[in-house]
């Protein structure tokens, strides 16, 4: 038989109706779980196991071990980039960021992303497929096994669009909140999106406690639809509108991404325009100092201060990302790019 159950994707829950079907007690479900939880690399580490048991999971499950293709840590600041190989052969990024407060993990949702952001270059040569929970989940805990230190808060804002692999990423929230797993509260998770609104809507009714971050970039149609296709079929007015309606339901205040762009989108008419687009919406305005992706035209601007007092002006509040890791290929997609450009792609990479 090929190895096809995923038991790392699997709830608790999951796993009990998992192995009574095996004839196993109902105790061997959490036995595994918390093995998988903490990074267990073979069912025979598992020494809890009846060993009977554990050459049929190892005959009838696959178990997911991501390994370390590139690893890069910054000179400057002590951020980690890793490049992990997934079982099929694709590659994925996760970012160690550390900061007063806590260690941080960005995590990626996809393989390769299709929302086309010319300012990103995780969305060069599309999207290959989504992760599964279990590949999302392995990005904290091998991330925290491999640098020895605890994470307390995760980012979704590494490779692909969260919303994207809606189902998937629900799971691995669940999974990672889970307390007898990696047990990192909501509060402690921010999630990003480009702004699909449909989603957004459906991830609203759920209540979820996480922190939702708003990939805006631009105040007006003509402007995000050059930086992101995607607003083609969305329109700022229609996105605003959805964010307010999370708002009204969660409880939950918005942060608003905004990549500075030279000469793009950081003249002060917009910085106008974009405080009477938040005017009565709770939230903050989270500016982007941009990185430099050689495959695309747009640099770096140069009056981020400018623009956050503009916006302040208006009463709209507004902080600078600090950047990290600027010496490490940092921003989203570049490392793996930069493996694809070498000829080192699967044929997976290859075709897209």
């Amino acid at each position: 038989m090929n190895p096809v159950t995923d038991l790392k994707s699997m709830t608790p829950e999951e796993l009990e109706r998992y192995f009574k079907e095996l004839g196993q007690p109902k105790f061997r479900a959490m036995q595994v779980f918390r093995w998988l939880h903490r990074g267990a690399e073979s069912f025979d580490e598992m020494t809890n196991l009846p060993k009977d048991l554990r050459e049929r999971l190892r005959a009838e499950c696959v178990l997911t071990v991501p390994k370390v293709e590139r690893k890069q840590v910054s000179k400057l600041d002590g951020t980690v980039k890793y490049l992990w190989r997934l079982g099929d052969g694709n590659c994925v990024e996760t970012v160690l960021m550390r900061y007063k407060h806590g260690n941080t993990v960005c995590v990626s949702s996809q393989v390769g992303c299709n929302m086309g952001c010319v300012f990103c270059a995780s969305t060069l040569g599309g999207k290959v497929r989504d992760l599964t929970p279990a590949e999302i989940l392995d990005q904290v805990i091998f991330t925290e096994k491999d640098s020895g230190e605890e994470i307390s808060n995760i980012v979704m804002m590494g490779i692909g669009e969260p919303l994207d692999n809606f189902d998937h990423v629900l799971r691995f929230l669940e999974l990672v909140n889970h307390p007898e797993g990696r047990n990192i509260g909501m509060r402690h998770i921010s999630l990003s999106t480009c702004g699909l609104v449909k989603q957004i809507d459906k991830l609203a009714q759920l209540g979820l406690q996480l922190t939702l971050s708003v990939s805006l970039h631009a105040p007006d149609d003509e402007t995000r639809s050059r930086l992101m296709p995607v607003n083609r079929a969305v329109g700022v007015d229609l996105l605003m509108e959805t964010c307010r309606r999370y708002f009204e339901t969660t409880g939950r205040r918005i942060s608003y991404e905004y990549a500075m762009a030279d000469g793009v989108n950081d003249s002060d008419e917009q910085a106008d325009r974009l405080a009477r687009l938040l005017k009565g919406q709770p939230g903050h305005v989270n500016l982007i100092p941009l990185n430099e992706v050689a495959e695309s035209p747009l640099k770096p601007s140069r009056r981020v201060r400018q623009f956050q007092k503009r916006l302040e002006s208006h009463g709209v509040t507004a902080t600078v990302r600090r950047k990290l890791g600027g010496d490490i290929d940092a921003s989203c997609g570049q490392l793996r790019r930069k493996r694809i450009a070498e000829g080192e792609q699967t044929p997976e990479e290859g075709s897209t």
